[in-house]
């Protein structure tokens, strides 16, 4: 059983939801990243989702496309989070890292490093899960067996306008868990519809068998509260990212557990 599996089951036997916070690899600052996991566990994070700084993020808003050219800046690349995620299973041998991202720093890995040398690399490093926004799950099978053999889940996007089909596609391919986006559009746009949220998760269970867990417009601990009524897993990223950017290097990490706190608080409740 994976790391991620284990979590969610774990959390399922307490009644509990995932609290799955986003922050880009290497933002606001180089060396803060392993720190910045240590304090999203200790402010109850289940999961850590690190995003992989791309140059042309097409599924993120303009919070989380400024993140990623800030750490491109500082020189964050795939190789650069690989070790980060090293450095944090030094202390944390438990809580599940997926790095979230695009196809193009994982095949440029594989170009420079050699065939399969990603798969076995961020396996190595203590990475769980992968999910590559670009990469479509009817091109990804043997991607997802490669993943496998070292311990890691590959993770897809379902979307309001995914078709029963594509939802068909997604679970003969994914584990770990399904990322619901819960809006039209990209990270931290718009104003998020529980409603509309409740009524899609049924559609996505019936072909989905794996957790789901819900992002995109959850920005405060009443969103969260509700979202977590009915998904497995609550993401949030763009919010923390905004409370993060231009907090001085001593300060990030507090305010990071002190907003998480307040999201594990109502999941809780």
């Amino acid at each position: 059983m994976s790391r991620i599996a284990a979590t969610f089951e774990a959390l399922l036997a307490k009644g509990r939801k995932a609290l799955i916070p986003y922050v880009t690899a290497g933002f606001p600052f180089a060396d803060i990243t392993p720190a910045l996991m240590h304090g999203m566990v200790e402010a109850g994070a289940d999961v850590i989702e690190l995003g992989v700084p791309f140059s042309d993020p097409m599924a993120d808003g303009p919070v989380i496309q400024k993140a990623g050219e800030k750490a491109l800046q500082l020189g964050i690349g795939l190789t650069e989070v690989l070790e980060m995620v090293r450095v944090f299973r030094q202390r944390n041998q438990t809580t599940p890292v997926v790095l979230m991202g695009y196809a193009n720093p994982v095949e440029r890995y594989a170009q420079r490093h050699g065939s399969g040398s990603f798969a076995r690399d961020a396996g190595a490093a203590g990475v769980d899960g992968v999910l590559v926004v670009d990469y479509p799950p009817e091109e990804c099978e043997q991607f997802a067996v490669d993943l496998r053999a070292h311990g890691i889940d590959l993770i897809f996007l379902l979307a309001p306008t995914s078709t029963p089909e594509r939802m068909r596609q997604v679970a003969r391919v994914a584990s770990g868990y399904v990322y619901y986006v819960s809006l039209k559009g990209v990270t931290g746009s718009g104003a998020l519809n529980t409603d509309a949220v409740a009524a899609m998760l049924p559609r996505i269970r019936e072909h989905v068998k794996i957790p789901v867990g819900v992002g995109f417009g959850i920005r405060d601990a009443e969103t969260a509260k509700a979202i977590g009524r009915v998904a497995d897993a609550v993401v949030i990223g763009s919010r923390i990212i905004t409370l993060i950017e231009e907090q001085p290097h001593e300060r990030v990490v507090g305010v990071t557990i002190d907003f998480l706190r307040q999201i594990r608080k109502a999941l809780d409740s």
